[in-house]
């Protein structure tokens, strides 16, 4: 309402009386607060803690490493920043990425002597840097660069037109590429001396530090972006058939190499590792559609979901060999398909060429003689503007080739896609080595002027082997695990559990339901676990199998109610499908969430004795049962953790696909129970907002003495389930974040959960361990002179580790096929005082707790259970056809934030089960 507006209807009653008016000789008395107010204090920011020394135990084994020793001899020299701003000829900023590194180097060609002869360390958009200081702190120029739009990783220039049927055939021959001139602007930013790398190997990191070897970094990607490779982050990939491998779909999995720049304590390294990425098929579009939508004619396409695929591809049309970006198809078939034609050689009355309606089939075919055998039934492609669409038939256009592929990859393309990208240890080193020389970084003249050289030989380093834990199985039987394995032939689990009232569910699944019954029974019986006869076996009806899912679920549960004199404990899920079934997730939430039903889907292709025994495993832990413990556990031995009372948590947050913007993470937490015990798991799941990393339900007051957070379940779970004690120590590991994310880990989910105790009771103080793992890097360790992957158990925390941090590599698992992938480990916080050897060791022991298994398992079993914990409640919420139609928006729409919606709670009987197993 404007101020000068009369309020409301015009009264001036509506304001409050004037103050009274106070005699000259009142002087006025200060009144004290209550509660005087408190000092404000200062919060101090965390920091990940120094390494406190190195770990002894174990027997030692010499192991070679994919980083390159790195020497730099010019430290007294600077990297200078300057920013680019790019404009075209009338003033315009150029916002397309692709153009930026052809304009910089028509730059440098052009006006290298104003540039001193500098060269350039140029990141493709709007930074640049050189080694010492151009002329002067702000140049400007102008360049005109031919053929815009045939850049490889050029995905912004649109055709303008040409080349489309709206515009005559002589004015395309006579230019056959567009000009176009671009203003360049070059200005100073900042200075970065190189001695911040010498720093940093001393353990003094910076912002100086890590824009440094950002600059080294650019270099490398700068160097591959020459040779025409496809750039992800610091991954490079070359245009060679031979690196391509179908994984059906459409959809090729393109190997290259992955390559940056590390500190350690050995010196500066250059991490080198064999990488993979998703592309499009290139080649006739029509081929890639068929093959994309599993289809074996054009004539079975559909071409509203066609549509949504093909949308920001790159195509080369012929016979002109331009280069376009699709932005649609068109409505009408080729044949149908109208458009205005100029007649040059007919005028109209006012002198300007005619124009007529053709249709873009007739054109090609008639005007330009271009023979079309089947595109005519089909919609065209669209290449223009939307006010300007451009045709062009569909059987002119080729995939360009290296356009990533971003969408999820179906379980078939995934498996399809590890099974012909696994490589052995031996073979592995070869690829790294050979990917060295062919990369002839010593060529680089940026590296050179940075007195950078890389040795050609792979860093030894010093591992150790750690001895296997203890484990305890039935009957008070001990045993040591060979290899990182076991097994439990002849041997009783250590809590075994009754399966009482249960039945068996079928949807459709064709075996024999009785025959494995009875071996399930008798498998059972021989691990120490007694199972009754089902009460029944329970069909789908035939009229519901093409019925969707959660109407084959409700249906299923009417007849299980009829058919059962009360509630199960436990249903066992015949389902038709292996690995993707549409019915896991409706039946999941239906038992967990409605009923407090514990369930195991299984879906028996080949049932034998070990595929029962792993069946009865996870089943067994569903149902509040141990497989095995670590006989330290079991005597209560495990050093600061069984005479404290310590809980151990995994926090992990998972993502809906590249694709799906709008999906919700789903934040897991999972906490031990039942001190001494660090086998026994519980978990709390909540949705977030999309592809936020931080976990915000932490701690979630909705009144003075209300919290509905995550911590605050689990803490109360713990003090129930652990004789009414209080933890003193919370170790936590933590999933799944980056090292430029370990402040927010420290600063932000630590303060909610410090907060959610405090909330519980103020005076309560417990001490903190924070351990993020990472499995998502590219450092791999190999066996000299043995072809095998390093035994189970190796640990390294010396020369590839961090110069300052506390980090250890650890390979727990054994490595049957490909090259182990080491487990990256960072003590952020250790308030509890761990040695390294026992710190070391408490992680490996970890990794020997998983119920699911009878191997050591990659990372600590708590970080395993809450990404599963993730994962099965993500089924809960199904997104129909999300990855097909949703908004790239980051999940606003106009009018703001999109609500999250929120899981189902689980029933009582259930919440506190590893129903995750």
């Amino acid at each position: 309402m404007d101020s000068s507006e009369p309020h409301g209807n015009g009264a001036e009653s509506d304001l409050p009386p004037p103050p009274p008016i106070i005699p000259p000789d009142i002087v006025p008395e200060r009144v004290e607060p209550e509660f005087p107010p408190q000092p404000v204090k200062k919060k101090v920011s965390r920091v990940p803690i120094a390494r406190r020394g190195l770990g002894s135990k174990g027997q030692k084994i010499p192991v070679i490493t994919n980083h390159f020793k790195v020497n730099v001899t010019n430290l007294d020299g600077q990297f200078f920043h300057y920013s680019v701003a790019l404009f075209y000829e009338d003033g315009r900023p150029v916002d397309g990425k692709g153009i930026g590194r052809k304009v910089i180097d028509k730059v440098q060609g052009t006006y290298s002597s104003e540039l001193a002869g500098k060269d350039f360390a140029y990141d493709g958009e709007k930074s640049l840097f050189t080694v010492g200081a151009l002329p002067r702190n702000k140049l400007e120029f102008t360049v005109v660069l031919e053929d815009v739009t045939s850049s490889r990783n050029n995905g912004n220039s649109s055709p303008d037109g040409h080349g489309s049927p709206n515009d005559s055939d002589r004015k395309r021959l006579r230019r056959p590429y567009q000009s176009k001139t671009f203003k360049v602007e070059i200005s100073f930013a900042a200075k970065i001396p190189m001695q911040a790398i010498a720093n940093a190997l001393r353990g003094q990191e910076s912002e100086n530090s890590q824009e440094a070897l950002r600059v080294l970094d650019i270099v490398l990607r700068q160097h591959a972006s020459k040779q025409g490779c496809l750039l992800v982050r610091q991954s490079f990939f070359h245009n060679d058939p031979r690196n391509f491998t179908d994984v059906g779909g459409g959809v090729l999995g393109c190997r290259g190499f992955h390559s940056s720049f590390r500190t350690s304590q050995g010196g500066l390294s250059l991490n080198i590792d064999v990488s993979t990425t998703m592309i499009i098929q290139p080649g006739p579009l029509l081929d890639f559609l068929m093959a994309n939508q599993r289809v074996q004619d054009p004539y079975s396409i559909d071409w509203a979901k066609a549509k949504r695929t093909v949308k920001n591809l790159r195509i080369k049309a012929s016979p002109t060999n331009m280069e376009y970006k699709i932005t649609g198809l068109s409505e009408k078939p080729c044949r149908e398909q109208l458009f205005s034609l100029k007649q040059k050689s007919r005028k109209d009355a006012d002198g300007e060429a005619e124009t007529i309606e053709v249709t873009v089939y007739d054109y090609f075919v008639n005007h330009r003689h271009i023979q079309l055998r089947f595109s005519g039934d089909f919609p065209c492609i669209n290449v223009g503007k939307p006010k300007r669409p451009t045709y062009i038939p569909l059987e002119l256009c080729e995939l360009v080739s290296l356009q990533r592929y971003t969408k999820a990859l179906t379980n078939l393309q995934r498996a399809s896609l590890v099974e012909k990208s696994r490589q052995k240890p031996q073979e592995r080193m070869r690829v790294l080595s050979d990917a060295l020389k062919l990369n002839k970084y010593d060529a680089e003249p940026m590296l050179h002027s940075c007195g950078v050289s890389i040795s050609p030989q792979f860093t030894q380093v010093e591992g150790r082997v750690l001895p296997a834990p203890r484990l305890k199985v039935g009957n008070g039987e001990d045993f040591f695990p060979r290899n990182g394995r076991w097994n439990f032939n002849n041997k009783k689990l250590v809590e075994p559990s009754k399966i009482e009232r249960w039945a068996v569910v079928n949807f459709s699944a064709r075996c024999d339901v009785r025959g494995l019954v009875r071996d399930l029974i008798k498998c059972g019986n021989m691990k120490g676990i007694r199972i009754d006869q089902p009460f029944e076996v329970i069909e789908e009806s035939h009229q519901y199998r093409r019925a969707p899912p959660v109407v084959r679920v409700e249906k299923m549960f009417e007849e299980i109610q009829s058919k059962l004199p009360g509630a199960p404990q436990f249903l066992l899920c015949l389902l038709p499908e292996r690995k993707n079934s549409d019915l896991y997730g409706p039946w999941k939430k239906k038992n967990l969430a409605e009923y407090g039903i514990v369930t195991q889907c299984i879906a028996p292709m080949k049932v034998n004795d070990q595929y029962l025994t792993n069946v009865l495993l996870k089943i067994n832990a569903k149902l509040g049962g141990l497989n095995s413990v670590l006989a330290i556990e079991h005597s209560p031995s495990i050093p600061l953790v069984s005479k404290v009372p310590t809980i151990i948590l995994g926090m992990d947050v998972s993502h809906g696909s590249p694709g799906q913007s709008d999906i919700p993470s789903i934040a897991a937490v999972v906490s031990s129970r039942q001190w001494p015990l660090i086998s026994r798991y519980r978990a709390s799941v909540r949705t977030q907002s999309p592809k936020v990393e931080m976990i915000d339900n932490l701690f979630k007051k909705v009144s003075d003495t209300v919290d509905e957070g995550i911590m605050r379940e689990l803490l109360l779970d713990f003090y129930v389930s652990s004789g009414k004690r209080k933890p003193e120590q919370i170790i936590i590991f933590r999933d799944g974040v980056s090292e430029s994310q370990f402040n927010q880990v420290l600063n932000i989910e630590l303060d909610q959960i410090i907060e959610a105790c405090k909330f519980l009771d103020e005076k309560w103080s417990p001490k903190f361990v924070v351990i993020v793992a990472q499995k998502n890097h590219h450092t791999k360790f190999f066996q000299s002179g043995s072809p095998d992957n390093v035994p189970p158990g190796t640990i390294i925390d010396n020369k590839v580790c961090h110069p300052r941090n506390n980090d250890f590599y650890l390979c727990a698992h054994a490595g049957m096929i490909g090259t182990t992938r080491p487990t990256h480990y960072h003590v952020l916080m250790d308030e509890v005082g761990f040695s390294a050897d026992d710190l070391q060791e408490l992680v490996h022991s970890l990794s020997y707790v998983y119920q699911r298994s009878t191997t050591a398992i990659s990372v600590v079993a708590p970080v395993c259970y809450a990404h599963l914990a993730a994962s099965q409640m993500g089924q809960f919420m199904k997104f129909e056809d999300a990855s097909e139609t949703s908004s790239s928006q980051g999940g606003l729409t106009s009018s703001g934030p999109v609500a999250v919606p929120q899981l189902p709670r689980l029933q009582e009987k259930v919440c506190n089960s590893m129903f995750f197993c």
